[in-house]
């Protein structure tokens, strides 16, 4: 799977943007202008792409047990963010999509009821 798969899939979600908002190197996808997926093309360009993504806690912990590809989220909360380890080819795209989704979900779901609202 390749970066532009997975931002146009990011791009397809309700009410999604793309920024640079730390550096011209970190592409960052927000819902509602909260983060919720951050690539920094640097390494994606020197063939070690990777992502962070929001991530439940308790699951969080349960992938990073299960996978060696997913770790605590590299200059993140380490609690709530893992770093997805696309290039080590261990992981499915339909579950790194999957991963996607729950970030997207986590996200959408911390937000205020207005908020949510307005993405029906």
């Amino acid at each position: 799977m390749d970066i532009e798969q997975l931002r146009q899939y990011c791009l397809k979600k309700p009410a999604v943007t793309e920024t640079f908002p730390f550096d011209a190197d970190t592409l960052v996808f927000k819902v509602l202008g909260k983060m919720f997926a951050l690539f920094p093309l640097e390494k994606w360009e020197a063939g070690e792409g990777w992502v962070n993504l929001k991530c439940d806690p308790e699951y969080a912990l349960e992938l990073r047990a299960e996978y060696e590809s997913i770790q605590p989220g590299w200059h993140m909360n380490k609690a709530n963010w893992n770093s997805v380890l696309i290039y080590k080819g261990e992981l499915q795209t339909k579950f790194v999509l999957e991963l996607i989704d729950h970030s997207y979900d986590m996200v959408v779901k911390a937000m205020p009821k207005k908020l949510r609202n307005e993405l029906l």
